[in-house]
């Protein structure tokens, strides 16, 4: 019989992929990506957060 093998399901040799919406400041919109492929974007006048929100991510989530 062999001995059992440990796997490492949190192993981090894979980059890491955007997920979630973010602040693009070259375009100035808001952009959603999805397992790292760009879902949609929209502009800041279009996006439904509120003022506040929209402050926090473009300073705390832009790329």
């Amino acid at each position: 019989m062999t001995d059992p093998v440990q796997l490492d399901f949190f192993s981090t040799d894979e980059p890491a992929v955007l997920n979630g919406m973010y602040y693009e400041k070259k375009t100035n919109m808001f952009v959603s990506f999805v397992k790292g492929q760009r879902h949609f974007e929209v502009t800041p006048y279009q996006c439904l957060g509120d003022k506040a929100w929209k402050e926090k991510m473009m300073k705390e989530r832009a790329i």
